[in-house]
């Protein structure tokens, strides 16, 4: 799998909190990792969206994370509010993760993140337009 960084994302990891950036650089390093254990992503694009550091491949949905200082005590991952992705999380991790609405999965600073149930969750993300159609897709 090829992975392809812009550079400017580098510089939003660099912006965060130390306490932050440990956090955020955890959630990059299990995309890239998912993104190298799932069949059919041969590249994977690091990006900004909206500011944002953010992860794109041809068969998938955009998947963007970020901290905010408005809410200093939480981070999160980001879905397309359109798509079935937060739906089905939500009925099948119900139980490991807190959700905003339809598009996120949100994680407090002292939470331990629960990596096997989130790597499902971004693997769907990342392969979305393949398991759109299956009834939990793919998980």
């Amino acid at each position: 799998m090829k992975l392809k960084t812009d550079p400017k994302v580098e510089t939003v990891f660099n912006n965060y909190p130390d306490h932050v950036k440990e956090k955020m650089l955890t959630l990059r390093k299990l995309v890239i990792e998912t993104a190298k254990e799932t069949e059919g992503i041969s590249e994977l694009h690091e990006t900004l969206k909206w500011g944002e550091p953010s992860f794109v491949t041809k068969i998938g949905s955009t998947l963007r994370m970020d901290w905010k200082p408005k809410n200093p005590d939480q981070y999160a991952m980001y879905f397309q509010c359109t798509s079935r992705l937060v739906p089905t999380f939500k009925l099948i991790h119900k139980e490991h993760f807190y959700f905003e609405g339809n598009r996120a999965i949100v994680f407090t600073m002292d939470q331990t993140i629960p990596t096997t149930a989130l790597k499902e969750c971004i693997k769907a993300s990342l392969t979305y337009h393949k398991v759109k159609n299956l009834m939990t897709l793919g998980i």
